[in-house]
């Protein structure tokens, strides 16, 4: 076919699939357009990129990472500004939101004040700012009249949008949607994205609502929105099938199947029955998880199941090596100071061009010290309490909480997303932000 008439099918296929859901997205407001730009640009490319139409290069100068993008930076400040004018139009009782998500709000403080023992403060503040924008996306999706519907509107649309034109730039734009990776050299799919892994992680968040929809979509109140049409269904699981394939993203995959077993399992009737036992179901989960490692070692086999090896593509070596290079254990290297200047040039001497540790944890014990790790831990319980209540009131909804902060939590075994312009953060934090015990009324103008 020529990529000519796979372009016209493509905008065809899209077109199609708004048309197919056109009725299911009634009674949200103008506002979610502006998490749905920032979504959109952090899950495929920056504006940069996409007018500049090429595979994005992932080995950045020492300038270029210290004084980023103008144009980029542009967007990003407008659309934390419409954000923060969206939610100051709202009647939004703050006070509630900051006492039952306190956790939250003291880890930026104190992001605020690791700039002063950052080796780069200007920088720092930069990144915190932009880390800021996080928050406030997710702030206006979570103050929405359905707040968990309108996540799910937000990741039909950007999948709608973005596994078709994924499909087409591999299989027929190759100089757009496939790159050679920076460190091996190998061919690698990367689709609208910048990198493999990038591209695993948007199947990843478009499987995780498809699924969502599938299992507790239906007509009544409270149901994880109206079912989406079967062609939909269709057309939307055979793409996520090859692009899994194509990407070849084992911490993308695995966490997809995570995603499976936990759907599935909140279905049986027993947990239905007693929401509070999934929770507890969990905890069991985790520790005869635990227990094994510690005695089998089974970490090794899940990772040879996945086709990696067990020191995960060089990456432990790396981490044993970052660890050696690490400023201060309790405090840090200051708010997202550790990959620059000095160590990022002895870093990449030896590893190539990596910028961030591909491990979430190590990467908060680099920037912020165990502080920054402590604020994670306290974040993954407090966020489990709030869905354990959850449960009871909005089962549906509640387990794509459930959902999110499991798979982020391990997602950041293997890559490094609680920090920046991410989605995967975004997600994260609409998994744990505990919101008001009210209904703001749909006002269709913010």
């Amino acid at each position: 076919m020529q990529p000519q008439l796979a372009a016209l099918l493509t905008v065809v296929l899209i077109i199609y699939l708004f048309w197919m859901d056109r009725n299911n997205n009634k009674g949200f407001s103008k506002a979610l357009w502006v998490p749905f730009v920032w979504m959109y640009f952090t899950r495929s490319r920056n504006i940069s990129e996409w007018l500049d139409l090429q595979t994005p290069d992932p080995s950045l100068s020492m300038t270029s990472i210290i004084e980023g993008n103008p144009l980029n930076r542009n967007i990003y400040t407008a659309l934390l500004i419409l954000g923060i004018f969206a939610l100051i139009k709202r009647k939004i009782d703050w006070r509630t939101i900051f006492v039952k998500n306190s956790w939250i709000w003291l880890y930026f403080i104190f992001g605020a004040i690791s700039i002063f023992w950052s080796d780069y403060p200007y920088v720092s503040f930069k990144r915190l700012i932009k880390a800021s924008c996080v928050v406030i996306m997710a702030l206006v999706i979570l103050t929405e009249a359905r707040p968990y519907l309108a996540i799910g509107l937000i990741l039909k649309r950007l999948a709608f949008i973005l596994l078709p034109l994924s499909v087409l730039f591999i299989k027929y734009y190759p100089e757009f949607g496939r790159a050679y990776h920076h460190s091996t050299g190998e061919l690698m799919s990367t689709g609208v994205t910048s990198h493999k892994n990038a591209l695993g992680a948007l199947c990843l968040v478009s499987g995780i609502y498809f699924l969502w929809n599938l299992f507790w979509g239906g007509k009544k109140e409270g149901d994880a929105g109206p079912r989406l049409h079967f062609s939909i269904y269709m057309i939307m699981f055979v793409m996520l099938f090859w692009l899994f394939r194509m990407a070849n993203s084992a911490t993308s995959l695995a966490c997809m199947v995570v995603t499976i077993l936990l759907f599935t399992i909140a279905k049986h009737p027993a947990f239905v029955r007693n929401p509070s036992k999934l929770i507890v179901f969990g905890i069991v989960c985790v520790v005869i998880a635990g227990l094994s490692e510690m005695t089998f070692g089974i970490k090794e086999y899940v990772i040879e199941l996945l086709g990696r090896k067990p020191d995960l593509t060089t990456r432990v070596p790396m981490w044993e090596h970052v660890l050696n290079l690490t400023v201060d254990p309790i405090f840090g290297a200051g708010y997202e100071s550790f990959w620059l200047g000095e160590r990022l040039a002895i870093i990449q001497a030896r590893w190539g061009d990596i910028v961030q540790a591909h491990n979430g944890y190590l990467e908060m014990y680099l920037n912020m010290g165990l502080v920054g790790v402590f604020f994670i831990i306290c974040w993954i319980f407090s966020g489990l309490l709030s869905v354990n209540r959850h449960l009871s009131i909005d089962y549906p909804s509640a387990n794509l909480r459930l959902c999110l902060i499991v798979v982020v939590a391990l997602y950041n075994y293997t890559e490094a997303t609680f920090y920046g312009p991410n989605v995967m953060w975004l997600l994260f934090f609409i998994g744990i932000i505990t919101l008001p015990n009210y209904k703001p009324k749909i006002n269709q103008n913010v």
